[in-house]
């Protein structure tokens, strides 16, 4: 079997151009195809509580891309390269300009192995690593700002949220980053994760910034929940974000923006939330 590098979609045999994103593939004079057992296995660990580290040691050879300054450490044969992805000048221009819309730095550094060697990455705030191995053609969806490093065979793009509502008031803004295999990708967000494995049809409510990451098939809205006493006195605002399964779903305990709210200097003490502060904060998310 064989897979659009672009979209990820199963390739029909002896096709010119993908069903899917309608681009041509390899021999047409553009994007090759992906097979589906061309890659090889990551030997890694990640170390550590909730300022993790993953270390990968890498064969002569192998290759990575991260996100710019995510590397913690790497031995003396593991050469490194600052540069835009995609084959061509357009490729590397479009590419640029999804990362830089959904958060991310204007370039990718890649790491290659001229021996056994070894390289650590983490995120720059306390939180979890967790590592997504993507089948063939299949597709992540993340928040902005997730994304630490991947194999060369996983695809990075930009998906764009399709409800309006999903869109003002999910917490993810109108972009998430899209990861599709084959291939294992990293990714990183606060505090601690807690993972589920939804039924096709299950439903799951969550505060709205608190998603880190969704399999493509999971249906991603908005719900208006409670009344305005409940969004008034409950400090949890007017709107959950509605994960529908089928599919696998990750959230966070602890968002960098809640974070920051924590450990502002003119907070006032405890973990409560006023009323006043809850009708400024009614349409706000927390992300």
């Amino acid at each position: 079997m064989a897979y659009c590098t672009t979209c990820g979609s199963q390739l029909a045999a002896g096709a010119r151009f993908c069903a899917s994103c309608g681009n041509p593939l390899a021999g047409d004079g553009a994007a090759p195809i992906v097979a589906a057992d061309v890659v090889m296995p990551l030997d890694y660990t990640i170390q550590g509580d909730n300022l993790q580290v993953a270390r990968v040691r890498l064969q002569a050879g192998q290759e990575l891309y991260a996100e710019a300054g995510k590397m913690v450490y790497k031995t003396a044969n593991v050469q490194w390269d600052t540069r835009m992805s995609g084959a061509t000048l357009g490729d590397k221009l479009l590419g640029a300009l999804r990362r830089t819309v959904t958060g991310e730095s204007l370039f990718l550094t890649y790491f290659r192995a001229n021996g056994a060697g070894e390289v650590g990455f983490a995120g720059n705030y306390p939180g979890r690593i967790q590592v997504f191995d993507l089948a063939p053609g299949r597709s992540l969806l993340a928040q902005r700002d997730a994304f630490l490093f991947a194999q060369p065979s996983v695809q990075f793009s930009v998906a764009l949220v399709k409800k309006l509502g999903a869109g003002f008031f999910g917490g993810e803004g109108f972009i998430l980053e899209k990861f599709t295999g084959p291939g294992a990708v990293f990714i990183h967000a606060g505090g601690d994760f807690v993972e589920f494995d939804l039924a096709a049809g299950q439903v799951i409510q969550v505060d709205t910034g608190c998603i880190v990451a969704f399999d493509e098939t999971v249906d991603y809205d908005i719900q208006f929940v409670g009344g305005i006493k409940t969004a008034l006195f409950g400090g949890e605002g007017l709107f959950l974000a509605t994960l529908t399964g089928p599919g696998k779903v990750v959230i966070q305990s602890m968002t960098i923006n809640k974070l920051r709210r924590e450990l502002a200097p003119m907070r006032s003490g405890g973990d409560e939330h006023s009323p006043l502060g809850a009708l400024g904060g009614i349409f706000s998310s927390e992300d």
